[in-house]
């Protein structure tokens, strides 16, 4: 199994996500809040993702990454090998996401005479925590969501890619930087799309047990969020999450190309 593709999958979503990180926290007090541990669980997770879809490609088609541009897989495997990738990464994503999202929710005023101290002193006390009151299973709390939103939505991604790609590039020669950069950022920003509306559900089911609310699954988080706030809920942050998508993904998808091309 080449490893390659684990790799440069891992230094790419860290680029990434060292360019994204202030438009994932901008509602919140702090640019950069949060930001050493996600820098280390991105560049795991990214480098699953890159690794499965890659892998599961070169078992689809026989070819190796640096063969795909002379014989292109059908987009059907590409979108087989994300559905692959984003379902795999999940088991990985779950609990580090879910802490990210308890830390960066945090509210408490810090660092004031007389004032409590944050609940989450950081990532490991976080993990701790959650075990101890919620119990292990605690820490996959929103796994369910985080899987229907990533299965479908990683094959969408990487098809968006593949597709752009090739329309602006001649058949057989390997995509300009400009392409990659553009085909990254607008694959970002479909996959956001079609992820939001699970994204919101998702981090209302990890909140759930902090705010001590209890949801019997996916279908009653969603009942009762449209029931509180209407339909209009499912699209909350896209806007945010869509001028996040577009850089990032951009970027993930130069220095992925880039690296391989260098070590191939």
């Amino acid at each position: 199994m080449p490893v390659e593709e684990f790799v440069a999958g891992w230094i790419s979503g860290a680029l990434g996500l060292v360019l994204g990180h202030p438009f994932d926290t901008v509602k919140l007090l702090g640019f950069f809040k949060g930001m050493s541990f996600p820098i280390a669980s991105i560049a795991v997770v990214n480098s699953v993702l890159f690794g499965v879809y890659s892998n599961t490609l070169l078992a689809l088609t026989a070819t190796s990454h640096q063969e795909r541009r002379a014989q292109p897989p059908s987009y059907a495997h590409v979108f087989l090998a994300g559905c692959t990738g984003g379902f795999v990464q999940v088991y990985c994503l779950a609990p580090f996401d879910l802490i990210k999202v308890r830390l960066q929710n945090q509210t408490e005023p810090r660092a004031r005479p007389g004032s409590p101290p944050p609940r989450y002193r950081g990532p490991v006390h976080c993990a701790v925590s959650i075990c101890q009151e919620e119990g292990p299973r605690g820490l996959f709390r929103g796994a369910w969501a985080l899987m229907l939103r990533d299965t479908p939505t990683l094959g969408i991604y990487f098809v968006t890619y593949e597709w752009l790609c090739r329309q602006s590039t001649p058949e057989g020669q390997s995509p300009s930087s400009a392409s990659v950069l553009v085909a990254g950022g607008f694959a970002g920003i479909v996959s956001w799309a079609v992820a939001t509306p699970l994204d919101v559900i998702k981090s209302r089911m990890q909140m759930a047990g902090l705010k001590h609310r209890v949801y019997r699954g996916v279908l009653d988080c969603m009942a009762s969020s449209v029931r509180q706030e209407g339909l209009g809920v499912f699209f909350r942050g896209l806007t945010i999450n869509s001028a996040r998508a577009f850089p990032v993904n951009a970027v993930t998808f130069l220095s992925y190309e880039y690296l391989l091309r260098w070590w191939g």
